[in-house]
Formats: C-alpha cells, sequence, structure tokens
C-alpha cells in the first residue's frame, strides 16, 4: 500500500500535470471500488477548474473551482496513470480540456473515489480522526508525549495507528524505529522524552530520505509516469531478515504485530 512518501510524491506529480486544467468529461467504467463511485456527483466537476492539490494521510485531495473536492485513496493496488492508454481494471478516467487524461486503475478495487463540498472536508468520515502530520508544525515533542502518555500499545503500533500520527506505515514505521534506536515492542507510554524526541526525528529523516527517492517501490506501487520509487534499496531494517545489522552485524530478525511484519535488530534496539 502506498505510504505517505509514495501518495506526496504523486501529489507533487499530480500539481505538475494538472493544476489550473479545466475538467471536460468523466467517464466511470467501473464503479466497484471499496465505496461505490458517486458517478453523479463526479460530473459535477465537468467544466471547472482545478485550483489546489494537497495530501491528508494517504488521501489525495483535489480541489475545484465550485468549491467541490475530490478525495482519492489508492488502498492496496490503486495507480493513477497520465498515459492516456487503456488498461484492464481501470475504473474512472477524468480528461481535460488539455487533452491530459487521468485515470484511476485499481486490481483489487481497495481504493476509493469520494466527494464532498471543499468547507466540509475537515467534517468528512474519512478525515476527521486524522492524527498529525509528521512532516508539519504539530509534530512535536510535546505532543507526541501527549499522544503516547496513556497508551498502552507498542510503539510500533502507535506511530501507525492513523487516529494518533498519520503517513507513517510499516516500512517508515521499522526504519525509523531502528534509526532512534527503540525496540518495535516497547509500550509507546514508556518512552522518555529524549526517546520521543530521537523517534520524532528519525520519523521525518525516513520519511524525507523516502520522499527524495520517490518512495519505495513494493508490489504494485509505481508512480503516474510508470517509473518506480527506490527508497526500498536503502532499507536499514525492512524487509532484510537474517541479513547483518549495518551496525553490530548481528542478524536483523522478523516478528508479527497485528498481523504486520516487523523487522528490527534485538542489539541495537533493547
Amino acid at each position: 500500500m502506498p505510504e505517505l512518501p509514495e501518495v506526496e510524491t504523486i501529489k507533487k506529480a499530480l500539481e505538475q500535470n494538472l493544476l489550473d486544467q479545466t475538467l471536460s468529461a468523466v467517464e466511470v467504467l467501473n464503479p466497484k471500488l471499496r465505496f461505490k463511485v458517486p458517478t453523479k456527483e463526479l460530473k459535477a466537476l465537468v467544466d471547472h477548474k482545478i485550483i489546489s492539490i494537497r495530501r491528508r494521510s494517504k488521501y489525495l485531495l483535489l480541489d475545484f473551482s465550485n468549491a467541490l473536492t475530490l478525495i482519492i485513496h489508492l488502498g492496496m493496488t490503486g495507480r493513477l496513470l497520465l498515459d492516456g492508454k487503456s488498461y484492464k481494471h481501470d475504473h474512472v478516467i477524468l480528461t481535460f480540456k488539455s487533452g491530459q487524461r487521468l485515470t484511476y486503475n485499481d486490481v483489487r478495487k481497495f481504493g476509493l473515489i469520494d466527494i464532498c463540498q471543499s468547507g466540509d472536508l475537515d467534517n468528512h468520515k474519512l478525515i476527521k480522526n486524522l492524527g498529525i502530520e509528521p512532516l508539519e508544525s504539530k509534530f512535536t515533542k510535546a505532543n507526541l508525549k501527549e499522544i503516547f502518555s496513556n497508551k498502552s500499545k507498542s510503539i510500533k503500533l502507535a506511530i501507525m495507528d492513523a487516529n494518533l500520527v498519520v503517513g507513517v506505515g510499516n516500512i517508515y514505521a521499522s526504519e525509523s524505529l531502528f534509526e532512534s534506536k527503540i525496540s518495535p515492542l516497547r509500550q509507546a507510554s514508556s518512552l522518555k522524552e529524549f526517546e520521543i524526541e530521537n523517534l520524532r526525528k528519525a520519523i521525518i529523516k525516513t520519511l524525507k530520505a523516502a520522499l527524495k527517492a520517490g518512495g519505495s517501490t513494493l508490489k504494485d506501487f509505481k508512480h503516474l509516469s510508470g517509473d518506480s520509487g527506490y527508497f526500498q534499496h536503502s532499507f536499514l531494517v525492512y524487509d532484510r531478515e537474517g541479513q547483518a545489522c549495518k551496525n553490530c552485524k548481528k542478524a536483523i530478525i522478523r516478528i508479527k504485530q497485528q498481523g504486520r511484519s516487523t523487522f528490527y535488530c534485538t542489539n541495537c534496539q533493547k
């Protein structure tokens, strides 16, 4: 599933290609996604211009000039394509007066497309309970201390909980905890202030490095151009089970936490 760096990379590509473009047609080929695609509401965007493109957590937000916002979540296998070609599993095609064509393609249909009044976005059911953004000013030691203070869950699960912190998915959680030398098994409320600050810095550093690399390409993720991200070539622990730790040479281990794989070094992350 695309995480924050991958979605942010797509957002920037959309800005470069579609900002200020006017929509001329909407075609819904298959409305069956996680929720049924609101075909009638989408057609209300025709003849209106994209005035802003944003990201909130893993959601892409396209604001139109008629005060409506298009919400896109890629789910597990969703892709946005600008190549103008047709593929199996295309669901929605947005055509612009410039000739550009944006296609939403999704093999497993776990993604979603929705629409709402731009002024009501913060109250939308998908948006209203989201936690703080790790690359914004509210991501402070004080706020993290408050968030973790009464959490009995493990720190890895806490930073992956989108109601607490958004965008730190499984890959970047493992990498950030290794960077900050914190065991993924530690109870969130047990972290000392200096550990919270080290983790805060590690999350920011890891996400920025992934952004610079264009994200991580695992399984289905690709950019709008069809190119791959390459942060996976820089993994310190993720997907390195049995390989030597890059700090101490002890073998990286893999465990399961709520059904997700966690990779870490038992020597460096005590």
